[in-house]
């Protein structure tokens, strides 16, 4: 028995130092994967990854984990300072994705601060329908007379004011869009678009299911950041619209993941 227990916690000791190798490696890893790659279950992985978090080499993350050196945006900045910085470049950015709606079309705003932009922007026209999870977009669009307005529901999360939750998903399921501007905390050309918050990624992954057209709009402070939980990479964009801020290497990006680019 005593054998037993000894070769079992050698065989643990072990797979968790391939882990960490390939965290550091990788700079992330899958649940599914190492299950099947170990030959073990998906709730000893979880345990696996759960050891490596409280000894501070990863942090867990939605089907996985996630190396700590390579979350570099760990804290997510209050709403009343995202509203003040690089406000300038948020505003060229959103006149021109509000610029990309034509007369007709159904869009949904994520939120965010960027995103507030486009609405600011957005024409009053009757035939623009607009959906929506964040507060202050809605406040922005009420002043409008003319445009549709749709309000995802759910449970408000002051930190940012935006509704979030299994009721604010399930509004989606009947819904589809023309085009949806996907706000941004983090953006890596191989990690993709992530964000702080666990619920508004999943929020987010739904969004992009039900357009036709995913925009994301950012500043260029954003690029290089990478935050807990990932939304979906950049080949999965139609377009990203930034300021002319944005790092050369993006260009080469657009071309090599097939999204167009434009600067604001």
């Amino acid at each position: 028995m005593a054998d037993g227990s000894r070769v079992m916690s050698r065989d643990t000791s072990e797979r968790r130092r391939e882990i960490t190798t390939m965290v550091r490696t990788r700079g992330s890893v899958q649940v599914a994967a190492l299950s099947e790659m170990f030959h073990v279950s998906m709730q000893t992985i979880r345990k696996d990854l759960q050891y490596l978090e409280e000894r501070g080499v990863a942090t867990r993350a939605y089907g996985g984990a996630i190396s700590t050196e390579v979350v570099n945006a760990p804290v997510e900045p209050a709403i009343e300072t995202k509203r003040v910085s690089h406000t300038e470049a948020k505003e060229r950015v959103g006149r021109m994705a509000a610029g990309m709606v034509k007369p007709g079309d159904s869009i949904m705003l994520d939120s965010g601060t960027t995103t507030l932009q486009v609405a600011r922007f957005l024409p009053d026209d009757e035939d623009l329908t607009v959906v929506t999870n964040d507060f202050d977009i809605l406040s922005v669009l009420a002043q409008k007379r003319k445009i549709k307005i749709v309000m995802l529901g759910g449970e408000l999360r002051r930190r940012n004011m935006a509704f979030y939750g299994a009721q604010t998903v399930a509004a989606l399921d009947d819904l589809l869009l023309d085009k949806l501007f996907l706000g941004v905390d983090g953006l890596d050309t191989e990690r993709g678009i992530t964000t702080h918050h666990e619920p508004e990624a999943q929020l987010n992954r739904r969004m992009v299911e039900t357009a036709r057209e995913v925009i994301a709009v950012t500043d260029a402070s954003k690029f290089g950041k990478i935050c807990l939980h990932r939304i979906i990479g950049l080949n999965d964009l139609n377009a990203l619209v930034t300021d002319t801020g944005a790092p050369a290497y993006i260009d080469e990006a657009a071309e090599r993941l097939g999204f167009q680019l434009h600067k604001a």
